[in-house]
């Protein structure tokens, strides 16, 4: 995945990078990958950068030089440095106060700013006057590397070490953790301090290898991360790579629909025993909590009360369905769209009399979302598209416009050049109980009964 896509970057956006771990040369990467989409693109530091990394910029010229020269240098280069002074081997960018008038005279279509200074290091906490983000940024990118793992905490491997164990006991000297990362990260007086308040914010876990152990620990990093929800996502991978992003995490909700009448049945399909003393609606709630999906909302309507008190004593949050009786699927699931965080990126749509649902059926469907191979991802069972369904938030103002009488697959087909499928080797995605013999033949499926 290309690095704008990861960060979602439009024309108009002013990007910061903060932290450690290979700021400039994210800003490099990235400013060569915009200009090669056909953007123009003015690089600026409200810190310093090394004076021999000028030299990776296609041209680097000073403030002093004028707003004319600069935007000649676009037309000719397409992606331009924009500094100050030049003292000690260390490259300064302009005053600050400048980069109002730069984003009013100088027709580039996105700014990058190296807004932070970590000495080469791979994770920092910022100095009380750290970091300067102009407050027309609209996107901050904190970052660190995961090669901080397992070195000692202390100012020669972490940038202001003192200032992490003074706010965590930590300890001066302790290998750094996979936990410490994700603190530092996402800690307003660390990893966020001085972000605008209106700016997206996507998390940087840098050198993170491609397969293995490693990945395993920097997705943990990223759940970690994704605990505050000022942080839209957490993109990992190695800037330095043809394909410098390897996935995406962000916050993804479920919605639950627990509102059916059962007519067929003769009773709540949701609240029929499923092993133990639990409920076809207590499973699916945690089979998606085996899938660490933290946000679960299940929306009623049928006999809300019990349905209500089962899903509240799994963990869920409870929707009612004020239309349940006419408005079908669609009524339920637009409650639940509505009631979602603003911070939710996408959100699973889970069918709540389908209990052989697995975890690992989810997470491949999450996964294919962060990897980036679609915005609404199916699992398919020989050919045949099946349930939950991930759908990103932007389709969901579609789905909300529908008429009654309509049905989300309206939207799902309006966008198939969108959708990623996910082959699974299991026909649960596709079976549902509609019917006592349904029921029977689940339960004989799921090994319940002899």
């Amino acid at each position: 995945m290309k690095l704008q896509k990861a960060f979602e970057i439009v024309p108009g956006d002013v990007v910061a990078f903060v932290g450690g771990g290979g700021k400039t040369a994210t800003l490099i990467s990235l400013g060569h990958e915009l200009a090669q989409a056909g953007l123009r693109v003015v690089a600026t530091t409200t810190s310093q950068i090394a004076v021999d990394e000028l030299g990776l910029m296609p041209f680097a010229t000073t403030f002093d030089a004028g707003m004319a020269h600069l935007s000649l240098a676009l037309g000719e280069n397409r992606f331009v440095f924009l500094y100050g002074d030049i003292k000690n081997n260390l490259v300064y960018g302009p005053n600050a106060s400048w980069i109002p008038r730069l984003l009013d005279t100088v027709d580039s279509d996105v700014m990058l700013i190296e807004a932070d200074y970590a000495g080469g290091l791979p994770l920092k906490a910022p100095m009380k006057d750290e970091p300067y983000i102009p407050p027309e940024t609209t996107l901050v990118v904190p970052m660190a590397s995961l090669a901080v793992l397992g070195q000692p905490l202390d100012e020669e491997h972490v940038y202001n070490a003192s200032a992490i164990d003074e706010r965590y006991g930590f300890l001066l000297g302790n290998r750094v953790r996979s936990p410490w990362v994700a603190q530092v990260l996402r800690d307003e007086e660390l990893g966020l301090r001085g972000v605008p308040s209106t700016a997206r914010i996507v998390s940087l876990l840098n050198q993170t290898p491609p397969h293995g152990y490693a990945r395993g620990r920097a997705r943990l990093i990223a759940q970690l991360i994704l605990r505050s929800s000022r942080i839209h996502g957490v993109a990992m991978g190695s800037v330095r790579s043809g394909e410098p992003i390897y996935e995406v995490q962000k916050h993804i909700g479920a919605v639950v629909l627990a509102a059916g009448m059962s007519r067929r049945m003769g009773q709540p399909k949701v609240l029929l025993p499923w092993g133990g003393r639990r409920t076809i609606l207590e499973h699916i709630i945690e089979q998606l909590s085996l899938a660490r999906v933290p946000n679960i909302k299940v929306v009623t309507g049928h006999r809300a009360g019990e349905v209500r008190q089962v899903a509240s004593r799994a963990g869920a949050d409870v929707i009612h369905n004020d239309k349940y009786t006419t408005g079908e699927m669609l009524s339920s699931l637009k409650a639940g769209l509505r009631t979602m965080p603003e911070y939710i990126s996408a959100a699973l749509v889970v069918l709540g009399d389908q209990p052989r649902i697995q975890p690992k059926v989810i997470s491949q469907v999450m996964m294919s979302y962060a990897e980036g191979t679609g915005d609404i991802v199916a699992p398919s069972y020989q050919m045949r598209r099946g349930h939950p369904i991930l759908i990103d938030r932007r389709y969901w103002p579609e789905i909300l416009d529908l008429p009654d009488d309509g049905s989300p697959r309206e939207v799902i087909d309006r966008h198939k050049n969108r959708i990623a499928y996910v082959n699974v080797d299991t026909d649960s995605v596709l079976r549902d109980v509609d019917t006592p013999e349904d029921y029977r033949q689940e339960r004989r499926l799921a090994g319940l009964d002899g």
